[in-house]
């Protein structure tokens, strides 16, 4: 039974969410952890301030033609993490969506630190095995085997689920900071990695991966600090809102079987003007009408 975790946040719910899971077709939730970022903390926040901002948004997208009613969200809150505690956090992560998969629905994460997406991989793996990739959109390459001894750090989920479903599964872009061991492991293990661009390439490889399924991660960090300054890491250099927009929507016309996706890296307190909140909400939006069929 999927249930709302009203205890472990303010009972605000992202706009036109369903009263009830029962007629859900998309299950949005929060993953308020930060316990292993390297620079600076606050992603906890994250899922709370989208939330919070999303009732600016209009619920019909004129870039989709679609309706947020037509998504069919419920909105299960954030998930209640024990802080500190990174290894029981991504327990409790990779078994909540494991119980959304299995119900039916279609799992949207809202970070939290880049670590979150790791147990949902996880938990995509235990239901659909080695037949699904990954496409990631990030500044950094998230390739690091540990952070200064630290094997669980957000420096390293796309490195452990290379580990999981192979190399050639993945597929990064926008890929603008890392160190020089991450790009040279990528390129002599075939990992699929697009520097500095987003949606050029982005294009390019939709449509090698028609008939797979597909899981889509973005770090808000992929956007250059001018449009997302409400970020744990950020790095110049990076794609513009418009940019952002235009290839979610690319990946929603592909006529792919997309089965999951997340958005994560939001920092509410490095942004009084909440434009990095606002533009998760819309991409978000936008995720649910172009990915959920």
């Amino acid at each position: 039974m999927i249930k709302r975790f009203d205890e472990a946040y303010s009972g605000k719910v992202f706009i036109a969410s369903l009263p009830e899971v029962t007629e859900a077709k998309t299950v949005l939730y929060g993953m308020p952890m930060d316990w292993t970022v390297s620079f600076r903390p606050g992603s906890r926040f994250g899922p709370n301030r989208i939330r919070e901002v999303s009732i600016g948004l209009e619920e019909y997208s004129p870039y989709l033609d679609g309706d947020l009613a037509d998504a069919a969200v419920y909105d299960a809150g954030d998930i209640p993490l024990p802080f500190g505690n990174a290894p029981k956090s991504l327990d409790l992560i990779e078994a909540f969506v494991k119980d959304v998969v299995k119900a039916g629905k279609f799992p949207l994460g809202m970070g939290g630190e880049h670590l979150v997406t790791w147990p949902i991989i996880k938990a995509m793996h235990d239901v659909y095995g080695d037949d699904f990739v990954i496409i990631h959109l990030d500044a950094h390459t998230d390739l690091r085997d540990e952070y200064e001894g630290e094997p669980l750090s957000h420096s390293t989920p796309l490195k452990k689920a290379a580990n999981l479903i192979g190399p050639s599964n993945c597929y990064s872009f926008g890929i603008r900071s890392g160190m020089k061991e991450e790009f040279e492991w990528a390129r002599e293990v075939g990992y699929n990695m697009h520097q500095f661009e987003v949606v050029e390439p982005l294009k390019r490889v939709l449509p090698t991966l028609a008939g797979k399924k597909v899981y889509v991660t973005i770090d808000i960090d992929v956007l250059d600090p001018s449009a997302a300054p409400g970020t744990g890491t950020q790095e110049i250099g990076g794609i513009s809102t418009k940019e952002l927009l235009e290839a979610v929507h690319a990946i929603a016309n592909a006529g792919l079987d997309i089965i999951g996706a997340d958005l994560v890296e939001v920092s509410p307190a490095y942004d009084q003007s909440d434009m990095t909140a606002i533009a998760a909400a819309k991409i978000l939006r936008e995720m649910m009408i172009g990915f959920v069929k």
